[in-house]
């Protein structure tokens, strides 16, 4: 794929991932409001869904060495950080809107490929994130009534950002399975000593509702690594605004929850921006 073109593929593979992310969030939070805590919720997701893809990733005796870079450590802090804040996040607030201060994670991810990678800069590109991060003022409302929760949204939006930067920086280093599997093994280690606590009955429906969870993240996150294999994190970067659909639809379908209409007119002007910002990088403008 040339710098300048970005298949119909691509696209979808991003938007596919997005829906299969916000799907297994939708199911996390169902189980945070029914009292387990979001890093139980979390180690959950990284420790069955390791145990199940293990079998697929085809992890080879010389790779096991692998899992001590400290490179591989670094991106597995950034995307458990990253999904315990929007767990967290997601207890007080309605899903649009968490997304709505997630999105952050776009303009972190752009500016920080650039200083770090290498990756290129573009006047048109740099003016509409910066459009997408007003909306996202608009979202968060800082000083006019921002809660706590929206705060561990920004903070959410952060890691992502971070995370997938050293996603791009690694996809060339690794092999995409084993850099889902190290990311899925070392994350599930870190949060042992967080996850064991007291917990309420697990049911039948519990356990399903732990496996969405866990598959649709780890489902999302693969397609993710692959096409950050041959696409710039500063490309893939505003696909990632399809995010913001998905949870306007789950979050409606799910919870019955709709944004409020400042809210929404800044969700609208984050997707606006974002879909725009991917037709110039599609032209390398």
């Amino acid at each position: 794929m040339g710098q300048t073109q970005y298949s119909i593929r691509t696209v979808g593979m991003v938007v596919v991932a997005m829906f299969l992310i916000v799907g297994g969030d939708a199911a996390a939070t169902v189980l945070t409001g029914a009292g387990f805590p979001q890093t139980f919720v979390a180690w959950t997701r990284f420790a069955l869904a390791a145990v199940l893809l293990a079998p697929f990733c085809g992890l080879q005796r010389a790779e096991l060495r692998l899992f001590l870079d400290w490179r591989l450590t670094l991106r597995a802090a950034l995307i458990v950080g990253g999904i315990v804040c929007i767990l967290t996040a997601l207890k007080t607030e309605p899903m649009a809107n968490v997304f709505g201060g997630f999105f952050v994670g776009p303009v972190v991810s752009y500016f920080l490929s650039a200083v770090l990678l290498g990756e290129r800069i573009t006047l048109a590109r740099t003016v509409l994130l910066l459009v997408s991060f007003a909306g996202v003022l608009l979202v968060v409302r800082p000083g006019f009534g921002m809660t706590p929760g929206m705060g561990f949204a920004i903070l959410a939006g952060c890691f992502h950002g971070s995370y997938l930067v050293a996603t791009r920086w690694l996809a060339g280093s690794f092999r995409p399975r084993f850099l889902l599997l190290s990311q899925l093994g070392i994350g599930a280690l870190m949060l042992i000593p967080f996850a064991i606590t007291s917990l309420p009955e697990v049911t039948v429906s519990v356990v399903g509702l732990i496996t969405i969870s866990a598959l649709g993240s780890a489902a999302g996150n693969l397609l993710l690594v692959l096409v950050n294999r041959t696409t710039p994190a500063g490309v893939i970067a505003p696909l990632i605004y399809s995010q913001l659909l998905a949870a306007m639809i789950i979050g409606l379908a799910v919870f019955g929850q709709w944004p409020d209409a400042i809210s929404l007119v800044g969700l609208v002007v984050i997707m606006a921006a974002g879909a725009s910002s991917v037709w110039f990088a599609g032209r390398g403008r």
